[in-house]
């Protein structure tokens, strides 16, 4: 009996020339394998799909449609490895997040800080002249 190659290729979500590019970054990394490449880019897929799933799992729980940070710094707490590393990293939930975006939009805008010498505004560039008393042409 001979085997059969049920072999199929497995191929990252990932560009793996960005991922070689982000791994470069490092100052300790000269040199790149195409096997190490292919590993970190499917690790680094298989970790935020198990991130993306547990955050889904607490949004239901919490009965929303939408993963915010709260969601997602609940998911990384609930899975002790990832909470290790990453609960750090995340940012602190502050309690503009517990307003609601109409609230936080119409704050008084900040005072405006004076122009340095020789520069204007952007508003200034896009503003209409001001209007001035037509020019008349005579075809005489």
């Amino acid at each position: 009996m001979a085997e059969e190659d049920n072999t199929e290729t497995i191929r990252p979500e990932f560009p793996i020339s960005r991922v070689k590019k982000i791994m470069k970054l490092d100052k300790d990394i000269n040199k790149i394998t195409s096997e190490a490449m292919f590993v970190v880019a499917t690790s680094t897929e298989l970790f935020l799909r198990l991130l993306a799933e547990n955050s889904a799992k607490v949004t239901i729980e919490k009965k929303r449609k939408t993963i915010n940070l709260e969601h997602m710094r609940i998911a990384v707490k609930r899975h002790q490895p990832t909470s290790d590393f990453l609960l750090d990293s995340l940012p602190v939930p502050t309690q503009l997040l517990d307003h609601p975006a109409t609230e936080r939009n119409r704050s008084n805008p900040a005072p405006e800080k004076p122009l340095p010498v020789g520069t204007r505004r952007i508003d200034d560039f896009f503003r209409k002249p001001p209007s001035e008393d037509p020019v008349e042409i005579n075809d005489s």
